[in-house]
């Protein structure tokens, strides 16, 4: 039995910054199995923050050069926390950071270039592991559902609350799987606008009060009528949901309450309309940054009533599930094997995704 010691890194739509996991992975009588062996959360500037944020509007040339200096940047911060962690690190798999996703164009770009990320750090690297998928005219997203299907099978629905929420769960034996809508990404828009980096536990939220009208315009968006396979981020958030929170006239407590009760409305409609029925007690596993907003989760839970419970795990396991799960799909590409499911992005077929890079010898 192999036990692969990986670190997995992890840049979501919400900005908050890079996650690193060292993780301990290994697949003993048929099931995998993890251990979370060390974490860092490592915080962008406010230039670095910035710079991503708007990659999505910068020139070809300018873009180019922010994928190659982030790619060394994140090769940099792998490097100090191997020297510091001390253990035999194998690979290192990354996400990168989304800088475009428009899989109906054709189109997917994951800023961190694997090449100077390699040689950088000193360690092979797997990494841009949504393009192949979009090759086969898949979302390229979500991806962490392979992870739910091989590491959380015990849950009836894994929730994930990034910038973006997303929900994976089992029907007829298929691993199905899609982004419902938003999550952190307006609740952060509102608290920069304040000053502040987050809402903690939601406390501003729920002081706030539902505003009936905008909670409307939020659930006759066209995106929540779309089917599944799909897939949104920035470019959906910039252009349909900016223009409602400018627009408005309410308070900022009281756009942060209507945004979570929006926000859990879609995901327990979601969540309901997949429900096995004959089963009375199903669990929804949530994790991300919104499974520390207290608000956020009691809300949830009523939304959902009692036939499906909210199960918050550990905070380490909330933070860094992602970098976790990419990981593992690191490892899956390394032994040739699916990591990505044409179930969950509607791709011709499944696929064993992630290009590979060594360090450049000089």
């Amino acid at each position: 039995m192999r036990i692969y010691k990986v670190l997995g890194l992890m840049s979501g739509t919400s900005l908050d910054g890079l996650d690193i996991a060292y993780c301990h992975i290994w697949e003993e009588n048929g099931k995998w199995n993890f251990s979370i062996k060390e974490t860092a959360e490592i915080d962008y500037s406010d230039e670095m923050r910035e710079y991503l944020k708007n990659a999505i509007h910068l020139s070809e040339q300018d873009h180019e050069k922010l994928h190659k200096d982030y790619g060394i940047w994140l090769g940099q911060q792998s490097k100090l926390f191997i020297d510091e962690l001390g253990e035999e690190v194998d690979f290192i798999a990354s996400h990168g950071h989304t800088s475009h996703h428009r899989p109906e164009d054709g189109v997917t770009f994951q800023l961190g270039d694997g090449q100077l990320l390699a040689n950088t750090s000193g360690m092979q690297v797997v990494c841009d592991f949504r393009t192949k998928d979009v090759s086969l005219n898949g979302q390229g997203a979500p991806l962490v559902p392979i992870g739910d299907k091989l590491l959380f099978h015990e849950y009836d629905f894994c929730l994930n609350l990034g910038g973006i929420s997303n929900i994976s769960f089992d029907k007829k034996g298929e691993r199905i799987a899609y982004d419902i809508g938003m999550a952190n990404m307006p609740l952060n828009y509102i608290t920069h606008e304040m000053g502040l980096a987050y809402d903690e536990n939601g406390k501003l939220a729920r002081s706030g009060k539902l505003d009936h009208s905008l909670l409307l315009k939020l659930n006759n968006q066209k995106y929540y009528s779309l089917p599944y396979p799909k897939s949104t981020g920035y470019e959906w958030f910039t252009s349909e949901i900016v223009p409602l929170i400018e627009a408005s006239k309410i308070s900022n407590e009281d756009l942060l309450h209507t945004f979570i009760h929006h926000n859990c409305e879609q995901i327990a409609f979601a969540a309901l309309k997949y429900k096995n029925n004959s089963k009375s007690n199903s669990k929804l596993l949530a994790t991300g940054g919104g499974a520390l907003n207290q608000f956020f989760m009691d809300t949830l839970q009523d939304k959902l009533g009692s036939s499906i419970e909210v199960v918050v795990p550990n905070k380490t396991l909330i933070a860094y599930k992602e970098a976790l799960v990419f990981a593992l799909m690191g490892i899956l590409r390394l032994e040739g094997k699916t990591n990505v499911l044409k179930s969950v992005t509607g791709a011709t077929f499944d696929s064993c995704s992630g290009k590979v890079f060594f360090p450049e010898e000089n």
